[in-house]
């Protein structure tokens, strides 16, 4: 027999409490959360006041307004749900270490050998249960032996029925569970026509609405006798097997123990088997607990206080080798470092650094942590220093110098190598002092619009470019602006006029070469080009200036002449 006791916390109404814990006040209207399926809004979550109106969660959101016209919404944001939800799991870590998240919007718990320490199994639910109101959240919960058991009563355990055969774990004479299995099967199917006449039908696959029960706790071995009852869905089946399972006559869990296995493994796979076996114990099912995200942090304490540069200069050359070893014996870098002070007022104080490429080597962290030592204010004294790369990247070991490299250095190719640290820590220095999102270069853009062909990118988060196209056949200027409205007198054709106006100057043409057509994206509508194409020209003007100018051709916007760069 199983000696292992899972607990299962689903909660039905995640995503709406989660946004009414972070309201101001309580919402007294009925309230859910609206997600896009298959291109339409349905609700995924409902308030208790939105469900006692009689919403039900994948009801599509018209039809939600029409029965309830104060219904309040709010979009979903699964992203946001998935991070409370690990909270949740980082919370569930003090009944056990080992808890797994069910996105989206449940836990396993696996308490073998953890719930005496709270005074046992009926304590700890409560335990749950009181924290989880404090929290403002609503689960179901039900502990059995098996992950398939404990889901499958979290969800379905309300029924009629099931619970009985929960709390009890006493069959009676009377108890239709004991009577032959065509009465049952009879029964059952009784049981479920009168359901759908009185319009409390279960959708296949799905759980029934959320109602507030306590917990459910199953004796260690009546799996069965607790599960039994409940519909097939509760197996974490399909909709569409459950739906063929109905049309045959098994809506319940006991319906399908009785069959030949190599029948249902022909007709419904082998899910249907497994997840049978999974829920009676026969297949072992693990709790897969989240792995900690791995932190490189080190701390000093000091047993004075101290407030000068040269004692934290020190504090730092204390906490580099430690936190450098950490960072090899993973194979990481750190690319930002978090300094903390610890302040004997309790206040603290933090400065980061960030560097061009991931390194574990203290020789390069250092100099950059000293260089913002002067903006740390001691005091009434400093009594604590922790240090943490709150950034990380994977370093791949350096292959040992051989012939090759040997060749290379004779050739003078090596020196250009070792510039790629230089240059890295030259950027680490120069991001410390003006921020790394500062220094930029420029990477070649798929386009041949003359304002898109270059892109600006961080070099700290970059490499140079090694692709870059061929040179265009003209010239293009040093400073590009928006299109600027060149007047000209009235005629004037598409070749440069003698005399044009820019910028409220008067110029005159001196010299012209051109033209160069460029036709816009079509497959984009862009505001700037809907112009038209363009010719494009390359003047100097009797002042000296040397324009890059165009005539638009005219489209959605009426044609005219533009000024788009400066060459010097």
């Amino acid at each position: 027999m199983s000696t292992r006791r899972i607990l299962s916390l689903w909660f039905p109404r995640l995503a709406a409490e989660r946004l009414l814990r972070l309201g101001r006040g309580p919402i007294d209207a009925p309230f859910a959360v609206v997600a896009d399926a298959a291109g339409r809004q349905i609700l995924s979550a409902l308030s208790p006041a939105a469900s006692a109106a009689g919403l039900a969660t994948g009801q599509p959101l018209r039809d939600a307004q029409a029965m309830c016209p104060d219904l309040v919404t709010r979009p979903a944001d699964p992203p946001a749900e998935a991070a409370f939800l690990a909270g949740l799991r980082r919370w569930a870590g003090r009944f056990s270490p080992w808890v797994a998240e069910v996105p989206p919007d449940a836990l396993v718990i696996d308490l073998t050998g953890c719930a005496h320490l709270f005074g046992g199994e009926a304590a700890v639910m409560a335990l749950i249960e009181q924290d989880c109101a404090d929290l403002g959240l609503s689960p179901q919960a039900a502990l059995a032996d098996t992950v398939g058991a404990a889901w499958a009563l979290a969800r379905f355990g309300g029924q009629a029925g099931a619970r009985s055969g929960v709390r009890s774990g006493v069959r009676s004479g009377d108890d239709i569970d004991q009577e032959a299995r065509a009465t049952r099967s009879r029964a059952a199917r009784r049981r479920q026509w009168g359901r759908d006449r009185a319009g409390d039908r279960t959708h296949a696959g799905q759980a029934p609405a959320p109602t507030p029960v306590p917990g459910l706790i199953v004796a260690p071995g009546q799996t069965f006798g607790a599960i039994g009852a409940l519909p097939v869905a509760a197996l974490r089946l399909p909709p569409d097997t459950v739906a063929q399972l109905a049309r045959l006559g098994l809506r319940r869990i006991d319906d399908l123990v009785g069959q030949p296995r190599a029948g249902l493994t022909r007709r419904f796979g082998r899910d249907l088997v497994l997840r049978l076996d999974q829920a009676l114990g026969m297949v072992p099912e693990p709790v897969s607990p989240a792995r900690p995200p791995a932190r490189f942090a080190v701390r000093l304490s000091l047993p004075e206080p101290i407030g000068l540069i040269t004692d934290l200069q020190a504090g730092i050359d204390r906490l580099l080798p430690p936190l450098a070893a950490r960072l090899r014996d993973k194979g990481q870098g750190a690319r930002r470092l978090q300094l903390q002070v610890l302040r004997c007022d309790h206040s603290r104080q933090t400065v980061e650094v960030g560097l061009a490429r991931a390194s574990a080597d203290p020789e390069r962290l250092r100099p950059l942590l000293a260089m913002k030592l002067d903006q740390i204010d001691a005091g009434p004294g400093i009594d604590a220093l922790r240090l943490e790369a709150t950034l990380t990247e994977p370093v791949h070991a350096t292959q040992p110098r051989g012939h090759a490299e040997a060749t290379a250095e004779a050739m003078g190719l090596a020196a250009r190598r070792r510039a790629g640290p230089l240059l890295d820590d030259l950027i680490g220095r120069l991001g410390a002092r003006v921020g790394l999102d500062a220094i930029t270069r420029i990477h070649p853009g798929d386009s041949h619009i003359p304002e898109k062909t270059t892109l600006i990118r961080a070099v700290a988060w970059s490499e140079p470019a090694s692709d870059w196209p061929p040179v265009p056949p003209r010239p293009r200027p040093l400073v590009l602006f928006r299109p600027e409205p060149v007047q000209v007198p009235q005629g004037t054709g598409t070749r440069p006029p003698a005399r044009f106006r820019w910028r409220r100057r008067d110029l005159a043409l001196a010299r012209a070469i051109g033209p160069e057509r460029i036709a816009p994206e079509w497959w984009l509508d862009e505001p700037e080009w809907r112009s038209g194409t363009r010719d494009y020209w390359d003047i100097v003007a009797d002042t000296g200036d040397r324009l890059w100018i165009y005539y638009a051709h005219g489209g959605a916007l009426s044609a005219g002449w533009f000024c788009q760069g400066i060459f010097a």
